[in-house]
């Protein structure tokens, strides 16, 4: 982010504009008859010169004002969340928009976790890892973006899924990893049990928390139930926008109290660009001013 250290020193500018028409030397004046010509040729130089002053000093105030660009920097990533974001692209998904909706409402959702890292996982006919654990948000948002219903298949690998999504923290140190599984559907196309996948996710240690969207007997409350709760966390269902909105919402407040990253900012500081050009311009009025040639 763009910004000054030293905002209030950029007031000065309206000052040194003032000064301008206001604080100019008084000289003795000698009056010519018939010096129209020279007076026209005076009054350009004198804009000439003004115009040269004003921008000199005008960048000597912004670099006094300190322009810099501030970053935020990670110190100690194992104290942050590590969530893996799973979501169901099956045929089935296709129904009322239920995929771009759900799109929409996670994108909202990866922009408040400004100090996690986040992964993104997709399933239907197979499961398969979009993006890994990273920082980069802008970079899920984006790919997210371009998934669409049917790019693994129509049906529901649900447990695979879980599987592999759980083994994207098998090297992780944070102490809170966190997993959310969104479907709509049974699972139909799995080539690992229940019971494997959910060995792999207790064993690295992570809270699922599952979603079942659309009318009930669409999607199986009491599987969903069953990983959420053996894994240490809670199980959601909803057959609304405003309803999936509230559990991502839910979900956000329940963990967001923990996070607990140490972080700096590192600033980039410009002030010697306007301070170099404010001396280019310096020089250029003083050659100006100690310069008269008059071309007849």
């Amino acid at each position: 982010m763009f910004s000054f250290e030293y905002p209030y020193v950029l007031a000065l500018i309206i000052a040194v504009f003032a000064c301008l028409f206001f604080c100019q030397e008084k000289k003795l004046s000698i009056y010519f008859p018939y010096s129209e010509n020279l007076k026209t040729l005076v009054k350009s130089k004198q804009l000439l010169r003004n115009t040269l002053k004003f921008l000199a000093l005008s960048l000597v105030i912004i670099a006094l004002a300190s322009p810099i660009t501030t970053k935020e920097v990670i110190l100690d990533n194992s104290k942050g969340y590590e969530i893996s974001l799973i979501l169901d692209a099956s045929g089935s998904m296709r129904k009322s928009n239920k995929f771009g909706i759900v799109k929409k409402i996670l994108v909202d959702f990866i922009k408040q976790r400004k100090t996690d890292k986040l992964a993104l996982s997709i399933f239907a006919d197979f499961a398969y890892i979009a993006v890994p654990l990273t920082y980069d948000k802008k970079s899920i948002v984006k790919i997210l973006s371009h998934i669409n219903v049917g790019i693994a298949g129509q049906q529901t690998a649900l447990y695979e899924a879980l599987f592999l999504s759980s083994k994207l923290f098998k090297d992780s140190h944070s102490k809170e990893k966190i997993a959310i599984l969104l479907t709509d559907g049974i699972d139909n196309a799995s080539s690992v049990p229940l019971e494997v996948a959910m060995n792999r996710a207790k064993s690295n240690k992570i809270k699922v928390y599952t979603i079942g969207i659309g009318n009930a007997g669409e999607f199986n409350a009491g599987i969903l139930r069953e990983i959420a709760q053996g894994t240490g966390a809670e199980f959601f269902s909803a057959n609304s926008i405003q309803g999936i909105k509230d559990i991502y919402t839910r979900i956000n407040q329940l963990e967001k109290s923990k996070i607990n990253i140490n972080k700096y900012e590192k600033k980039t500081y410009y002030f010697h660009y306007p301070l170099g050009l404010a001396l280019m311009l310096l020089f250029l009025y003083f050659w100006q001013r100690n310069t008269w040639i008059l071309n007849k």
